[in-house]
């Protein structure tokens, strides 16, 4: 997966619970995930009447499988310190976060917020599910006690500051895009038609089975042949003639870049 699925895998997980809650009793599949990682942290078992934001963070990243990257912890400033040690820990409030990013709140943060640096006690964390401009919306759980979204402006008031799990370290590279091949005929000079022979045909041939066909490249223009070009045309929006002219070439080219 590339780093840009992870981060969309770990947004779409935490999306996938909005609205569980703790009214029905289903925010306890959080504290359960959480209660069953191996080693728990800390040797600290969570009860489901708990403060159970950063658990959810925690089962999340358990459900993802990057719990190497995304600190598992019960505890908003003890997770802090586990992005610290991993030395990705991001201080700057005015830093534009990207999806899957982990984002850290104090409910104490002062009125001179945009020109200071908060410092204090982490309260509550989310899992930023996006940024629009300066608008930072984030997916959280224990909101208002439940799993829902928040808004945020960037450098707003209350954020802590940000985990960023290295999800690079986790990406494989796509694929390389296989090369092109290179047509072994050369390109004829004139409109080819039902009856023509010769290799002009076979580039025609060729350039067809490129964009799906599946024609014995023999340099006769017969009537499967035809029913190709008709088809192409068709696809490209040409003049559906079956005769292969100077824009039939030319889209048949554009087609196997």
């Amino acid at each position: 997966m590339t780093e840009t699925e992870i981060r969309q895998k770990v947004v779409s997980t935490a999306k996938k619970y909005l609205g569980c809650n703790e009214k029905d009793g289903s925010h306890q599949q959080f504290v359960d995930t959480y209660n069953h990682f191996k080693p728990l942290p800390r040797n600290h078992r969570m009860t489901y009447t708990a403060a159970w934001c950063a658990t959810f963070v925690s089962a999340v990243s358990i459900e993802c499988g990057l719990t190497d990257i995304m600190p598992v912890e019960c505890g908003c400033g003890y997770m802090i310190s586990l992005y610290k040690k991993l030395g990705r820990w991001r201080e700057d409030e005015n830093y534009i976060p990207k999806a899957g990013d982990v984002i850290f709140y104090d409910w104490d943060d002062g009125k001179d917020f945009a020109t200071t640096d908060d410092i204090g006690s982490p309260e509550h964390v989310g899992i930023v599910t996006g940024v629009s401009g300066r608008v930072i919306t984030v997916v959280e759980g224990n909101k208002n006690d439940a799993v829902a979204f928040r808004t945020v402006q960037v450098n707003g008031r209350y954020i802590r500051g940000y985990g960023l799990p290295d999800y690079t370290s986790r990406a494989t590279p796509a694929p390389a895009p296989k090369p092109v091949a290179k047509c072994p005929y050369a390109e004829p000079s004139r409109d080819l038609r039902r009856g023509s022979k010769g290799n002009g045909v076979k580039w025609v041939q060729w350039h067809l089975n490129q964009t799906g066909e599946k024609l014995k490249i023999d340099g006769d223009f017969g009537v499967l042949t035809k029913a190709a070009v008709l088809r192409f045309q068709k696809k490209q929006k040409l003049v559906q003639d079956g005769i292969v002219g100077s824009k039939t070439r030319t889209a048949l080219k554009k087609a196997v870049k």
